[in-house]
């Protein structure tokens, strides 16, 4: 199609763009536009944050690439489109890898890109992302002019400009000063909250809220579901984000050194206290003081901590002298503290004084498919750890992923990540450029298949899988059951049901003929 056949094609979907919509549908409907026009495999949408690309819409990989970050360096092909000033096609027999290799939806065997062209996006005549095309077949894009995706490439930067536009008014409605950035950079690791499903929305809507205030907030929630970045998280969107975030885990210190840490000392205050020592406290003045595990602190302690929450005073150990402080406290545990008080474990004014506005973190498992994109994340961590040219799940891993209860979250996760990484590469004789993880590297459990499924995932209960012995039959068995019912509650509405079920209508179309629905 040359450029100006296409100009004129897009002109409806300008239209369309134009009108206020939600960020993730402009990008999703710009990118199944992209496709009918340059009909491909698989197109991307990325943002430049630094020295990564964050994806913000796929259509035709897989959902884990919504939560992988890539870095540019690690990948040459990103960093020659970044580098060009348009649009570029790479030979079909180009010997760089493809940061895509793997990740096209619904295939298992047929797993590396061979026609690749992309066109960086410029907003305000400044770099802001890339738009992607990737196809199986080596002479897809042959007939292609690139003129063709540089036009179109110009109207994703419109409608990103738009995008962008249209949020920052309405943050500047809601507070001039309130932040939108939920991720830091920390231990040269970038830490980013990543999820698509209700209940994170929810969670995120909650953080940007309590951000833009000085209330002390009470984080709860199980085990390793990420309490500690909410933390981050919090500060980050507040007017104390350019002061310093104090953290101390109230379980890793014995009581004795508790008030030392909390409060400092002063020299000779005990044995060993050689100096004067600021506490954490006085290190937050100005800032943010996250206490983790406050579920451990004893009693005396938490009487003292509630006189400088009070008052805004402290004293140094072995010291009369007042120090005055502000802080803004966040506190996380793991406990219900209502109980604590209920059994005379906690004090009520503690308790009350931390619960100032209570936020509760959603386990993994009340998360749906965010745990695909979680993956997503840690596979693309460890494939640049080993040094692989793609590290990527199969159906089968994906199902499983998906019917696990998750008892430790997110931290499970990336443990099981990490772990079943290495475990498969270390069971190939050669090294391969692209590992794939099963459903067996996993090795997970598939009891309680059914109760570890979100809402978000189904659009109404289901029989649970017919109890097939092989894994790819059950997990067949079970989409089928799913498509089939979503697509009665929609009146076989094909796009409603893709809605229903994360999935964009040409990828629901293929699964469907390959599970013999169509």
């Amino acid at each position: 199609m040359t450029a100006k056949a296409l100009l004129t094609t897009l002109l409806p979907l300008v239209t369309d763009l134009s009108r206020e919509l939600p960020e993730g549908e402009r990008y999703r409907r710009l990118l199944e536009a992209l496709r009918v026009l340059l009909p491909c495999d698989a197109a991307a949408l990325l943002r430049l944050d630094g020295e990564w690309l964050v994806p913000l819409a796929v259509d035709g990989l897989s959902t884990d690439t919504l939560g992988r970050r890539f870095k540019v360096s690690e990948h040459p092909r990103f960093a020659a489109l970044l580098g060009s000033p348009g649009p570029t096609r790479f030979a079909s027999d180009s010997q760089l890898p493809d940061p895509y290799d793997g990740l096209v939806e619904g295939l298992d065997e047929h797993l590396e890109i061979h026609d690749c062209m992309g066109c960086p996006l410029f907003v305000d005549e400044r770099p802001w992302g890339l738009l992607t095309l990737d196809a199986l077949d080596p002479q897809r894009f042959e007939p292609i002019e690139l003129d063709a995706l540089q036009a179109f490439a110009s109207l994703a930067a419109a409608t990103v400009s738009a995008a962008e536009r249209i949020e920052r008014l309405a943050l500047r409605a809601e507070n001039e000063h309130q932040r939108a950035e939920v991720y830091r950079q920390a231990s040269g690791q970038h830490r980013e909250m990543i999820g698509q499903s209700k209940a994170h929305k929810h969670l995120m809507e909650e953080i940007a809220l309590v951000g833009s205030s000085d209330l002390t907030v009470l984080i709860t929630g199980e085990t390793g579901v990420g309490k500690e970045l909410v933390a981050q998280a919090i500060h980050a969107a507040s007017l104390r984000a350019e002061q310093p975030l104090i953290s101390l885990n109230c379980a890793a210190l014995p009581d004795t050194l508790v008030e030392s840490e909390l409060f400092g000392h002063v020299r000779g205050a005990f044995t060993g206290a050689t100096q004067d020592r600021r506490g954490k406290f006085e290190l937050a003045n100005g800032g943010t003081l996250f206490l983790d595990e406050v579920g451990e602190l004893s009693l005396t302690v938490q009487a003292k901590l509630l006189r400088v929450l009070q008052s805004g005073q402290l004293q140094r150990l072995g010291s009369d002298k007042e120090h005055r402080v502000d802080v803004r406290l966040i506190a996380a545990t793991n406990r219900d503290l209502a109980q604590e008080v209920r059994n005379g474990r906690y004090r009520a004014d503690f308790y009350h004084r931390l619960s100032v506005y209570p936020l509760r973190v959603p386990s993994l498992r009340e998360r749906g498919r965010d745990v695909l994109l979680l993956s997503g994340y840690f596979l693309e961590q460890n494939r640049s750890r080993m040094g692989l040219g793609s590290l990527r799940l199969n159906a089968e891993a994906q199902a499983a992923l998906l019917a696990y209860n998750w008892p430790g979250n997110v931290r499970e996760l990336e443990h099981l990540i990490g772990r079943s990484a290495l475990k498969a590469l270390g069971n190939c004789r050669e090294r391969p450029r692209i590992l794939s993880l099963d459903a067996q590297d996993l090795d997970l459990p598939l009891a309680n298949e059914r109760a570890a499924i979100s809402p978000d995932l189904v659009c109404e209960a289901l029989p649970a899988p017919a109890p097939h012995g092989d894994l790819r039959l059950a997990t067949e068995h079970y989409q089928r059951q799913l498509i089939e019912t979503c697509l009665e509650r929609h009146q076989h509405n094909w796009a409603a049901a893709a809605r229903e079920l994360g999935l964009d209508r040409a990828n629901l179309n293929r699964l469907a003929k390959r599970l013999g629905l169509k």
